[in-house]
């Protein structure tokens, strides 16, 4: 794991943060990235975060299970969540592999997800899936050549929008990250982008009408 500071290329200050070289991420691993990510947040000096991704997945050890390693994944990724909300921009950039909840609570729980060619992410493998959905391996196959969302993968990621952009590997990377920090800051677009580049074709569609229901069903509204 990796935690300090740098400073871009118009002066300012940047936190960088991580966890590299295929480390599982485990109960220890992610409570000390988490208390990284509140410390910065208590900073208030709001200035952006950068999370830096080459993992395995979750260490799945029964000390690490007997602990609630659930709840340690979903408090980092709460306190990557939180620093956004506060003011920092977080950014990941997912450069090996990651996998299951250990991409979850790090890549995929900051504000904009990059990567470099050659990143290897997987929700979950589809050996482990057949295990959980019961489904004969030929049949997660098939699925998966014909939908993204079923297919581990660099290229699966991207096209579902978890992924914004990947990055240039022969330029420079201070410009590329600089453009992505220059975007505005508006609301989670994974999905707009996941529906526009057909990998994930209804869940933009199904979370505007679970809104405007929600919304229809508030005391004063003309609908409810």
């Amino acid at each position: 794991m990796i935690g300090g500071k740098a400073t871009l290329a118009d002066g300012k200050p940047i936190h960088v943060l991580g966890i590299t070289q295929g480390q599982n991420l485990g109960v220890d691993e992610a409570i000390v990235l988490a208390s990284h990510v509140i410390e910065i947040i208590r900073s208030q000096d709001r200035a952006p975060i950068l999370v830096l991704v080459d993992s395995a997945s979750q260490r799945m050890s029964r000390r690490d299970e007997l602990l609630g390693l659930s709840e340690y994944l979903a408090h980092l990724a709460k306190a990557l969540l939180l620093a956004e909300a506060e003011g920092h921009r977080t950014v990941g950039l997912l450069y090996g592999g990651s996998a299951a909840g250990a991409f979850i609570a790090t890549a995929l729980a900051t504000g904009t997800l990059v990567a470099l060619p050659g990143a290897h992410p997987a929700v979950m493998d589809l050996p482990s899936m057949a295990r959980v959905t019961k489904l004969p391996i030929e049949v997660l196959k098939a699925k998966a050549e014909a939908t993204p969302v079923f297919a581990p993968g660099l290229d699966n990621i991207v096209r579902t929008g978890g992924i914004h952009v990947v990055w240039d590997e022969t330029a420079p990377s201070a410009p590329q990250l600089a453009a992505v920090l220059g975007r505005p800051n508006g609301p989670d677009e994974r999905a707009v982008l996941g529906a526009e580049r057909g990998g994930r074709l209804k869940a933009a569609e199904i979370a505007d009408r679970v809104v405007a229901l929600a919304a229809a069903s508030q005391p004063g509204s003309r609908h409810a």
